[in-house]
């Protein structure tokens, strides 16, 4: 019994520990509105959705996308508007808050990170307000609307559920306010007060306009003794907190606030501008939104962490958390070979970004999940999407992929003309999306599953900016373009089907995420070199003039070749328009009208152009010497040059059509393409294989290009096989009765075919 007052002060002393923490986290989230504290707005989840809906008589639940610019723009009129009400003072008799008199509240829900919670709601746009009433959907507000819009809806339920505690009319916060219009006379005096910013001006000028007396008819008074005296004005650097308010107030001296401030900076530093000022200065809530960054540091350890499958669950596919993973085995010589380069990856990823690696041999289960075609296989994980690294394997290789990771990781940045021509300074290949007011919620969820597939590729940005429209002549919304060093090429598709269709826009993205002219590497080369005719400049790195100069010459043949063959699209589209045209007017002046449905429904497809496509690059002489002379025969020693490979039939020129080497200059590159493409082409092509291999190769070309033909080839062989074998076993047997060989004709005569007793009587 001696030791329970012991325990009783200990308990106590835990108790008043846990109770200050808990307030110093409230203090650092709490905002502030009309001088009282405002607690943070209900983050709902999955799990306490339904217990805290029912909790309260009433709860209004904005449901949005942080991506989303509609729900960015609708941030700060939804905080105000909760910080209008949460301190409002109802005409009531009983002393009461407005959330203890109305049982009601406010919340949220984050629809990218609980999207099956929202759907279950049927919400099929952000933002999205519903108001539930008894845990039952009462009001449901699509987009975004202004604060006199969502007000009135709510005064209708509140009316009802407490007769006469509210008032006549009211008068409404701007978005960002931090006092209410009522509060405005009360500042009469600090009008002589500096104004700080244009958000102080806008407040003042809102608040004089206004008529006090109404106001004072309608609406009750504060209690004076909640507001805090009026302070000194402060300094523009001077950041007071709530607590600090009180204390600099007693002191009443310049000298006090400073000691005031310098007591408070250590706790609320990166929290004191969201605090209101001893000037009672409206603050400004911004309005994009910012994308929450994990708030623990990613691979603290500069290690890569093991995986299990529940540790594979829990920090990698339940979180927006980046992972870089290695799926391997022990057994396997490439994992081997390639786990130094892993372990020093993940130190130099230390802090930045999250390494992993999953052992096959004994996560079975969890790599069959993954669905792995081979070890080790590289896979990038961020908030439940993956892509596969399919580049090379060493340590430089590895951080470069992990910079880039990085990068798009944190989403799609937003850019205007100016941020967008200092990234063109950098980034070869830009995608640039460009939107507007109207473009919808499901486009940008569409458009931020893309950057995940853009790693090591190419740089995705959206933009709203009216300069960039003009610049690339946009006139309708969404649209995408990509920009390679300044030259646009457009996705043709415009419907909102073609839009969002993910695998349709990233196929259109490989086929030009490369730049105009790139250096083939062994990483690329298949990428740049399968399925067209290349235009390969063999140049030497070292010499630095003759490199600048090669290059120049290849982009200005690259670009007026594109040039050339936009031209050549054009005509040809043209051509099939006018020939569809032409058939629209013949049905229509013979009046067929089956004909003219059919003519109508031709449809332009440019896609079947049997067009051959020519790309450009440039290979490093001294770096692919062995491959130059064993491929072309070509000794890299003799200079610069330039080939033109045709891959998927096996064939190169390097000559003109007059004999001489294709030099790198335009004049010389152009005039040999044209000679190349036409069919069949003007200069004889040399091989990349030997003779005895082409055979080969162009009979499984043969069969590849025409399956049709092959089925049938190989069926009529089959069958003249058959019937060669069929009449050689016909011809061995003789007919169809087998006679023995050892009877002579004379004794087959004798005894007759069917033996010496076939005449005669038997019983």
């Amino acid at each position: 019994m001696r030791l329970s007052p012991l325990f009783l002060f200990l308990g106590s002393t835990l108790l008043s520990g846990v109770q200050a923490a808990e307030a110093d986290k409230d203090e650092r989230e709490n905002t502030y509105f009309n001088s009282m504290k405002v607690p943070p707005i209900l983050e709902l989840t999955p799990d306490t959705f339904d217990k805290e809906v029912k909790a309260s008589q009433f709860m209004l639940i904005k449901h949005y996308s942080p991506y989303c610019p509609h729900c960015i723009d609708y941030a700060p009129i939804y905080q105000t508007l909760y910080e209008w009400y949460y301190t409002s003072k109802p005409e009531s008799k009983e002393d009461k808050t407005f959330t203890e008199l109305y049982d009601f509240r406010f919340a949220t829900i984050n629809c990218v990170a609980y999207f099956d919670l929202c759907a279950s709601h049927n919400v099929a746009s952000y933002p999205s307000t519903i108001l539930y009433k008894n845990g039952e959907l009462a009001e449901l507000i699509k987009g975004v609307k202004d604060i006199d819009q969502i007000s009135p809806i709510i005064e209708k339920y509140l009316e009802a559920a407490k007769p006469g505690t509210r008032p006549r009319s009211l008068e409404y916060p701007e978005p960002g306010d931090k006092t209410s219009p009522e509060k405005a006379p009360g500042k009469a005096d600090d009008s002589k007060k500096p104004v700080d910013d244009k958000t102080d001006a806008k407040t003042d000028v809102k608040t004089d306009s206004k008529t006090p007396a109404k106001v004072d008819e309608k609406t009750p008074p504060k209690e004076e003794t909640k507001a805090p005296p009026k302070a000194p004005p402060a300094k523009e650097d001077d950041k007071p907190a709530g607590k600090t308010d009180a204390k600099a107030d007693t002191k009443g001296d310049a000298k006090g606030d400073a000691k005031t401030e310098t007591k408070t900076d250590s706790k609320a530093d990166d929290k004191a501008e969201a605090k209101p000022s001893t000037t009672s200065k409206a603050i400004a809530v911004p309005t994009k939104a910012v994308v929450k960054k994990p708030t623990v540091t990613p691979n603290k350890e500069g290690a890569s962490v093991p995986l299990s499958a529940e540790r594979f669950q829990t920090l990698v596919t339940m979180t927006q958390d980046p992972w870089f993973v290695k799926f391997y085995a022990p057994w396997c010589h490439h994992c081997q070979a390639m786990a130094p380069n892993w372990q020093q990856l993940a130190k130099e990823m230390k802090g930045r970004l999250n390494i992993g690696e999953v052992n096959c041999d004994v996560e079975t289960r969890l790599c069959k999940d993954v669905r792995l075609r081979g070890y080790p296989t590289i896979l990038f994980f961020k908030g439940g999407e993956r892509v596969e690294y399919d580049g090379l394997r060493g340590l430089g290789d590895f951080v470069h992929y992990a910079n880039k990771a990085i990068d798009i990781s944190e989403g799609v940045l937003d850019v205007d003309a100016e941020s967008l021509a200092a990234l063109e300074e950098k980034e070869e290949v830009i995608f640039i999306y460009f939107y507007d007011h109207a473009t919808t919620s499901e486009d940008f969820m569409a458009l931020e599953r893309i950057p995940l597939s853009l790693i090591g590729k190419a740089k995705l940005v959206k933009t709203k900016d009216p300069v960039l429209f003009a610049r690339y002549k946009i006139t309708t919304w969404p649209r995408l373009l990509v920009s390679r060093e300044g030259r646009p090429t457009y996705y043709q598709p415009l419907t909102p089907k073609e839009m969002r269709d993910i695998h349709q826009v990233l196929n259109w993205m490989k086929s030009v995420w490369l730049p105009i002219v790139p250096e083939m590497t062994a990483s690329n080369a298949r990428e740049i070199m399968d399925g067209k005719v290349v235009v390969l400049g063999i140049v030497n790195r070292e010499d630095q003039e003759g490199f600048l100069r090669a290059k120049r010459e290849l982009k200005s043949a690259a670009n007026e070749w594109m040039d050339k063959q936009i031209l050549l699209f054009q005509h040809e589209r043209q051509e099939l328009r006018d020939a569809k045209q032409l058939r629209i007017d013949e049905a229509d002046d013979r009046g067929d009208g089956r004909a003219l449905r059919a003519a109508k429904a031709i449809r332009i497809n440019m896609d079947k152009s049997d067009r051959k496509q020519v790309g450009f690059a440039w290979v490093d002489s001294v770096f692919w010497q062995r491959w130059i002379r064993t491929t072309y025969g070509i000794d890299t020693k003799d200079g610069d040059r330039v080939i033109i490979n045709d891959e998927d039939n096996r064939r190169y020129w390097d000559t003109t059509i007059t004999g001489n080497n294709i030099l790198l200059s335009r004049t010389s590159i152009l005039e040999t393409i044209n000679k190349v493409v036409s069919s069949p082409p003007k200069i004889k092509p040399k091989l990349t294989i030997s003779s005895f291999e082409k055979i080969f190769f162009d009979i499984r070309v043969t069969f590849v290009e025409h399956p049709y033909l092959t089925m049938g080839c190989i069926l009529g062989l089959a069958f003249g096989a058959f019937s060669w074998f069929r009449s050689r076993t016909r011809k061995g047997r003789g007919g169809h009765f087998r006679l023995e060989e050892s009877w002579s004709n004379k004794e087959l005569m004798k005894e007759g075919l069917l033996g010496p007793n076939g005449n005669g009587k038997v019983d």
